[in-house]
């Protein structure tokens, strides 16, 4: 009779998992899909796992369907990857006329210097805006697979916690 409560416990269990990952994917800083970019290790598969798994975002493998983008280093390297996927940031009519007033169209802001180490780092930007929304730190102890499953998913556990506070 044990063995049929256990079986009955995992059966429930498991459904109870179907519905929650069913369940409309949800938001976090207003965003419901995200692109993940290639990360230092092999991360961003992990992290893409633990999003999924974990019913917080839907990752999307077109990046023209993502509402933003989760990536490991901001700067020139993610403006560059950005400007690929995307093309160039459109500048609003008020910001083109500010820039013209001051004599100079041409003027481009000075690029972030790259993080140096910046393994552990992960950053949710907008897509649109290229704002970004949320960030945070956890450096993996080493590349084996299970730490960086593990590393994931505390990341990914402090983002719906992010989430969770904002509703």
């Amino acid at each position: 009779m044990g063995d049929m409560k256990w079986l009955s416990n995992m059966v429930l269990g498991a459904l109870g998992a179907l519905v929650s990952i069913s369940a409309a994917h949800a938001e976090v800083f207003g965003v419901k899909t995200v692109y993940v970019l290639p990360m230092t290790g092999g991360l961003d598969q992990y992290l893409a796992l633990q999003l999924t798994s974990a019913g917080v975002l839907q990752v999307v493998t077109d990046p023209k369907k993502a509402d933003a983008i989760l990536t490991d280093g901001i700067g020139a390297r993610l403006e560059d990857s950005l400007s690929a996927l995307y093309g160039e940031v459109q500048k609003d009519n008020a910001d083109k006329d500010k820039s013209d007033k001051a004599g100079s169209s041409d003027f481009t802001h000075p690029a972030m210097r790259p993080l140096s180490s910046s393994r552990g780092v992960v950053f949710l930007v907008d897509r649109t805006s290229r704002d970004v929304l949320w960030s945070t730190f956890e450096r993996p102890k080493n590349t084996q697979p299970g730490e960086l499953k593990h590393t994931a998913q505390k990341i990914v556990e402090r983002l719906a916690k992010t989430q969770k506070i904002k509703q």
